[in-house]
């Protein structure tokens, strides 16, 4: 009878230890993810699916460019597998956060590796700027342009990046990374195609941008011009008068007949430049984040670059 008593509870404690107590087999641990903005924090969902619990670092609402992190989010990333962050230029504060982090085995994705960033001066717009308004008069268009998302092709690259990264983390599960990031990859390289497709068709090939200059690498990809009033990639800085004066005799001029504004930010310039022209308002999404309705509503990457890509098709009057 004892032997037989020995012989249940080890086949108790053995059920225990493989299937957890809850009848299915124990789930294995899940790589902690933290992502900086939605981008990045969409691609990672995408690709590490349930084998990853992602979380974003940027607060839902929160503008991208005037984030700053906390000490709460050093001890969060302290406690995450992956950090991925776009790159310096659009994370500059990443070097010195890092410095906080406790933990050695936190592997950090630098998602613009590998990726030929565009200074301020390689767009054409800024160009012009610097000659009408003089070399050096905006200290904030100096450095790289970080907006490399919205180029579909690079997106795909950096999908390519986490996935590897995710892959070198938990080898075991490597071609379920891969294969994942495949899958994506080829979502983003059908809607690629036919914004180039639809694109081409425009009667209008300027984007008439009253938020912050953040579709420079967007128009090179897909054959438009992008013009802002505003003098670097930060909504921080203000337009002069001067560069919305501009911008307003450049509408009246071509007869545009619409002016695009961004995300999770008064449009107040935009307002100012419609009632001086009567160019209506319409959202062009540049997906740094979100807000807490749009997380609800379970937003995606492809979704916003989906709705663009219908505002772009109606307000520069596409086929």
């Amino acid at each position: 009878m004892r032997k037989k008593c020995i012989r249940i509870i080890f086949k108790a404690v053995f059920f225990l230890a493989v299937f957890g107590g809850t009848g299915y087999a124990a789930e294995a641990p899940k790589l902690t993810v933290i992502a900086t903005i939605f981008p990045l924090y969409d691609f990672a969902r995408e690709i590490g699916k349930d084998k990853v619990a992602v979380r974003k670092l940027l607060p839902p609402g929160v503008e991208a460019h005037t984030f700053e992190p906390k000490p709460q989010d050093i001890a969060l990333i302290s406690r995450a597998d992956v950090f991925i962050y776009t790159g310096r230029y659009m994370e500059p504060w990443v070097e010195d956060l890092l410095k906080g982090v406790a933990h050695k085995d936190l592997a950090v994705v630098d998602t613009s590796k590998g990726i030929e960033l565009m200074d301020h001066a390689g767009h054409e717009d800024a160009a012009e700027h610097r000659q009408t308004e003089g070399a050096g008069s905006h200290p904030e268009s100096a450095g790289k342009d970080p907006h490399i998302w919205l180029n579909l092709a690079y997106a795909q690259k950096m999908a390519q990046t986490i996935a590897e990264a995710l892959a070198q983390k938990d080898p075991q599960n490597k071609d379920f990374y891969l294969n994942n990031a495949g899958r994506y990859q080829a979502k983003l390289a059908d809607l690629d195609a036919r914004l180039k497709t639809t694109l081409s068709t425009c009667k209008i090939k300027t984007i008439v941008y009253a938020g912050h200059f953040a579709f420079g690498y967007f128009a090179q990809r897909y054959g438009l011009k992008h013009v802002s009033p505003y003098r670097g990639f930060s909504p921080d800085a203000e337009p002069s008068p001067k560069s919305i004066k501009e911008l307003i005799d450049m509408i009246k001029k071509t007869g545009a007949k619409y002016i695009y504004y961004e995300e999770l930010i008064d449009p107040r310039v935009a307002k100012v430049i419609s009632e001086e022209t009567g160019a209506q308002l319409m959202l062009l999404h540049g997906a740094h984040n979100v807000s807490k309705e749009e997380l609800a509503q379970g937003v995606t990457f492809l979704s916003i670059m989906e709705e663009d890509l219908k505002k772009l098709r109606q307000g520069l009057e596409c086929q």
